[in-house]
């Protein structure tokens, strides 16, 4: 019987981004960090599915296995040099080859199994044998460019994902609705002359990178209008993104009509990561979450897939992935989000509400027209 599948390798828990703090190369007057190896580590995905596990979630999720990505896979989408350089600096040791993206040896081998969650999943959803997924892909993919590793992303994950299962399944239209806190320049630029794929961020106002903000850019060529970029302003909260998305994202991806959605799931608009600042809570994700389910059900039959982008406060992000996962799944736990309460206090008060909704009401007409 169909249900949600949750795909995970323990392999990718052991991916190294090298010697940094945070992001911060580590040399001059950064010091090396205590027992870590930056924001990147492998802390909260493992506590994320620790969690499943120890609250019995994870007993009623299908979790099969997967295999690498393939070469041929990576060819849909990056250049044959950029899978060259990486392949040859990872067997060397380690580097980079972009911005802010460092690595160890072998991480091209374990940015394959990566990759090869996030096509598994999506596979196993189009052909019927899951209802819907979550793949707990590590190293991330939403910055990746064709040909440059960025942000802690080594490939280009659900682009992967999507053109190999367009080879098998012949999928005309598939919505990506990126709502990791940063804003996802990758995947943007890998479909921004398409309109066989919607790409929508909403991210944080000018935090990665740097500066960027994004509503202008609606695409080019064939794509135009088929790229929308939600920037919010930093301390945004829970009321803000739900607006945002009843507004904007949901009558986008209405007219849109897709065939599948897939959600780049990053983690880091929660109350306390260290990379950004939107205040989100548990139920937050659960609501949007909730969201992504009735869109799907409305145009794709159920079919939704979430894959992991960032999220790095370890201890906060396990309650928001075990928010999402209850609501794909429709099975609740006895597990309680100790935070929730003190970060509904945190949320913006009447006069900060009243600019983001503002905000909102500027952009729809922008993105919608």
């Amino acid at each position: 019987m169909a249900k949600t599948g949750f795909y995970t390798d323990e392999r990718t828990f052991w991916h190294c981004t090298g010697a940094q703090a945070l992001f911060f190369p580590v040399g001059g007057w950064v010091q090396p960090p205590n027992g870590a190896t930056g924001a990147d580590t492998p802390d909260s995905k493992r506590r994320f599915l620790s969690l499943l596990q120890f609250s019995g979630l994870a007993r009623s999720l299908s979790m099969p296995e997967s295999s690498p990505a393939t070469i041929d896979d990576l060819l849909r989408v990056h250049s044959r040099d950029y899978i060259e350089r990486f392949k040859q600096v990872s067997d060397a040791g380690g580097g980079e080859v972009g911005f802010v993206a460092p690595f160890n040896r072998g991480a091209f081998e374990v940015a394959l199994i990566s990759a090869g969650l996030a096509k598994a999943a999506i596979n196993d959803v189009l052909d019927g044998t899951l209802v819907n997924a979550y793949a707990l892909c590590r190293p991330a993919g939403h910055h990746c460019l064709r040909d440059q590793a960025m942000g802690f992303c080594l490939l280009a994950n659900i682009p992967i994902a999507i053109e190999a299962a367009r080879v098998k399944h012949n999928l005309a239209r598939v919505a990506i609705v990126d709502w990791d806190v940063h804003h996802g320049n990758g995947t943007q630029s890998i479909y921004y002359e398409r309109a066989d794929t919607l790409t929508i961020s909403i991210h944080q106002d000018r935090c990665f990178p740097p500066g960027y903000s994004g509503s202008e850019e609606r695409g080019a060529g064939p794509g135009l209008g088929f790229n929308l970029n939600i920037p919010l302003p930093a301390g945004s909260g829970h009321e803000t993104y739900v607006a945002a998305f009843e507004q904007i994202v949901i009558p986008a991806l209405d007219q849109y009509r897709p065939e599948l959605i897939v959600v780049a799931s990053g983690l880091d608009a929660n109350s306390v990561d260290p990379l950004a600042r939107m205040l989100l809570t548990s139920e937050t994700y659960r609501q949007l979450t909730a969201l992504m389910r009735e869109a799907a059900a409305r145009w794709c039959g159920g079919r939704l897939v979430l894959v992991h982008e960032g999220g790095y406060a370890e201890a906060y992000v396990p309650f928001c992935g075990q928010a999402i996962v209850e609501e794909l799944s429709g099975v609740r736990t006895d597990v309680t989000d100790p935070g929730l309460e003190m970060f509904k206090l945190m949320q913006p008060g009447p006069r900060v509400l009243d600019f983001h909704r503002e905000w909102i009401a500027d952009l729809a007409p922008k993105l919608l027209g």
